[in-house]
C-alpha cells in the first residue's frame, strides 16, 4: 500500500518472571553502566516476552541497531512481561523513580501513568520535528490522560477469530454468520472429537479483552463508554447484562470449554494448529506466534496452511446487536518519556531520539515483517514490504482484516484497572458458575460508582 493509501479508517475516540536488567553499550551486553565514558545513559522499562516467536532477534535488529546509529547513547534495558510488568510500573511510580523511557498502553492498563502525568506529552516533539503527518491520525488522538503519552507502534484489534477450515471441512461445516450458526456447530464438531473455541481463560484479562469487549461493543454500541461516563447507561442495564448472559451461554453450550479456565495464556495456539479446534479466539498479535520464528525456522502454521486453511474473522452476528461486523480495538502500545527528565536537556533529546526511532520506519517495518504489529507510520509501504520480503500469508490477511471491520472500545483500555479487574474476575466467576450475570453486573456497577466518587 502506498503512503496514505493504507491509512486505516478506524473509529477510535478513543494488545511471573522478572528478566534481569540488561545494559547494551555499542551493541554488546555488559554488566555495568558506562558512567564515565561521556555517553548519555537511558534506562528503559520494556515489555517483552523473551520466549515469544522472533524475540531472540530483537536485541540485534532493534536495540543494537539503534546503538550503532547513536554511539553517544547507552541503554540499560529491563525486560518484563505480563502482569509483573504492570506491577513493576506501579512500583516505579510509587518510588518516584520512573525509568527514562517506558513501554505503556494508551488506556486503562497504564491509567496511573497517564493520570499522574508521569510522562511527557509527545505531540510537541512530533510537531517540532515535522512528523505529525507521518503517522496514522488515529494513532495521535489524545489518550487516557487527555494527551499523547506514548507514540503507538500499531493499531491493535484485541479480538480476532482464527478459523481452521480443515476442521470445518472435515465436519461439512462453513464459517458461521450468526450466533445460531455457531451454536448449531457444537454437536457436529464434538461428534468428530473437535473443540470449538480454543481459549486460555486462566489468565484473567483474556476473556475480557479477546472476546467480551467485542460482545459489549456489539450490544452497547461503539459509544458505550461515552454514554457510561455521561451517566446515560449503567452496567446493570441490558446491554451489559445481556453480554454476560451470552458468555454464560457460550460456556453452557460448550462453545467455550470450562477447562479453559485452567489454561494459561498462549497454551491453546499449538492444539489449534494441530487441528484440535475449529477456532482460536485471540488478539491480532497472535498472528506472529503462528508464523515462522526466524531464529529457528519453525512455525506452528506453514505458509501453505496459512494461505489455504486459515481465515481471520470476528464473532458472528448476535441477536439485538446495535452495530455489526465489529471487533474491539484501540491504538496500540508504545514508548513514553519520563516527565522527570529536564526539559530541553541532552537526556530529553536522547530519549526522544530513541522513542522516535522505535516508532520509525526501521522498527515498524521489522514488526510488520515478524507479524508483531501493523504500522502506524505511513512511510512504511505495506504492500511493498509484503512483496519484497515474500511475507507469510497471515500478514496480508491481517491487513485485509483491518480494512474489513470497524472498531469498538477495548474494556481495559477505556476503564481504569480497578473496574476492569472486577470485570475480569466476574467473567471467570461466570465460567465457574459461582455467580450469575446479574450478580457480576452489580459488582461491576458498584465498583464503577466507587471509582467515580474518587475522581
Amino acid at each position: 500500500m502506498k503512503k496514505g493509501k493504507h491509512t486505516l479508517t478506524i473509529a477510535l475516540a478513543l494488545l511471573l518472571c522478572l528478566v534481569p536488567a540488561m545494559l547494551f553499550a555499542g551493541g554488546s551486553s555488559e554488566a555495568t553502566a558506562a558512567a564515565d565514558d561521556g555517553k548519555i545513559n537511558l534506562t528503559v522499562l520494556n515489555y517483552r516476552d523473551t520466549s515469544a516467536t522472533n524475540s531472540a532477534n530483537e536485541d540485534e535488529v532493534v536495540w543494537d541497531y539503534f546503538l550503532e546509529q547513536n554511539p553517544d547513547i547507552s541503554l540499560t534495558i529491563e525486560n518484563i512481561f505480563g502482569e509483573p510488568f504492570l506491577a513493576k510500573t506501579e512500583a516505579y511510580l510509587a518510588s518516584g523513580n520512573l525509568p527514562d523511557v517506558i513501554y505503556m498502553w494508551s488506556g486503562g492498563k497504564s491509567a496511573s501513568v497517564h493520570q499522574n502525568h508521569a510522562v511527557k506529552d509527545l505531540m510537541p516533539f512530533l510537531e517540532k520535528d515535522g512528523l505529525v503527518d507521518d503517522y496514522n491520525p488515529a494513532a495521535l488522538v489524545p489518550q487516557y490522560g487527555g494527551y499523547l503519552a506514548e507514540l503507538p507502534e500499531g493499531i491493535t484489534a484485541s479480538h480476532m477469530i482464527f478459523v481452521n477450515k480443515t476442521v470445518l471441512e472435515d465436519c461439512g461445516l462453513e464459517i458461521p454468520e450468526t450466533l445460531d450458526d455457531l451454536l448449531a456447530m457444537v454437536p457436529v464438531l464434538k461428534e468428530k472429537g473437535y473443540g470449538v473455541f480454543a481459549m486460555d481463560n486462566m489468565t484473567t484479562w483474556v476473556m475480557q479483552s479477546t472476546l467480551v469487549s467485542t460482545i459489549v461493543g456489539r450490544l452497547g454500541g461503539a459509544d458505550w463508554y461515552d454514554r457510561l461516563v455521561a451517566g446515560e447507561i449503567d452496567f446493570t442495564d441490558d446491554w451489559f447484562v445481556d453480554s454476560l448472559e451470552l458468555v454464560e451461554l457460550l460456556y453452557d453450550e460448550g462453545v467455550i470449554n470450562r477447562n479453559s479456565l485452567q489454561s494459561t495464556y498462549g497454551t491453546s495456539r499449538g492444539p489449534f494448529a494441530l487441528n484440535q479446534y475449529a477456532f482460536l479466539v485471540d488478539g491480532d498479535w497472535a498472528c506472529s506466534s503462528l508464523m515462522m520464528d526466524n531464529t529457528t525456522g519453525q512455525a506452528l502454521l506453514s505458509r501453505e496452511r496459512q494461505e489455504n486453511d486459515i481465515e481471520l474473522i470476528v464473532f458472528p452476528e448476535i441477536p439485538g446487536e446495535v452495530v455489526h461486523d465489529t471487533t474491539s480495538g484501540t491504538i496500540g502500545t508504545g514508548y513514553a518519556i519520563s516527565a522527570d527528565i529536564e526539559e530541553g536537556s541532552a537526556k530529553e533529546e536522547a530519549a526522544w531520539r530513541l522513542v522516535k526511532y522505535l516508532q520509525g520506519e526501521h522498527v515498524q517495518e521489522y514488526r510488520l515483517v515478524t507479524g508483531q504489529a501493523f504500522p502506524t507510520n505511513l512511510n512504511v509501504d505495506v504492500d511493498k514490504v509484503i512483496e519484497e520480503n515474500n511475507l507469510e500469508p497471515l500478514v496480508s490477511k491481517r491487513a485485509e482484516f483491518y480494512n474489513t471491520y470497524s472498531y469498538t472500545p477495548v474494556i481495559d483500555d477505556v476503564l481504569s484497572s480497578e473496574v476492569a479487574n472486577v470485570i475480569d474476575i466476574g467473567l471467570q466467576e461466570l465460567g465457574l458458575g459461582s455467580k450469575t450475570p446479574v450478580e457480576v453486573a452489580q459488582d461491576v456497577q458498584d465498583t464503577w460508582e466507587k471509582w467515580l466518587d474518587k475522581q
